[in-house]
């Protein structure tokens, strides 16, 4: 399954352990419609895991656009009252970035909306 949307903040890496680390992001995806004759807009927020390796992770920035292919997990858990639940995670097989990571090579933050900087959409990781 394939989802397009932005990153709402930065990706951030965890430690799994010893030697696995995990990047995690969370996705804003905005769906358009009419409803009688009213345009309305909502946004679902998606949150994701990419296990293949944490190199990507200054690269995802908030506001990218990305389109990302793989499928989604239920992880169950407990809440406070002792009632089981299930989040609903992605977890992404591929990232194509489709704007530029608002971040120079020199690790520096650029502005969003560079218009000096080359972007080079299709960046593809998998």
């Amino acid at each position: 399954m394939e989802i397009t949307g932005r990153l709402v903040a930065d990706a951030t890496v965890r430690a799994v352990n010893a030697d696995k680390n995990v990047t995690g992001f969370r996705v804003a995806i905005n769906r358009r419609y009419k409803s009688q004759g009213e345009q309305k807009e909502e946004t679902a927020f998606v949150e994701c895991t990419y296990w293949r390796g944490d190199g990507i992770a200054p690269y995802l920035t908030k506001g990218m656009l990305v389109q990302l292919s793989g499928f989604m997990t239920a992880e169950p858990w407990v809440n406070r009252d002792g009632e089981p639940m299930a989040s609903l995670k992605f977890r992404t097989d591929e990232i194509n970035m489709l704007t530029s990571s608002g971040k120079k090579d020199d690790g520096k933050p650029t502005q969003a909306g560079n218009k000096n900087k080359v972007i080079q959409p299709s960046k593809q990781f998998n």
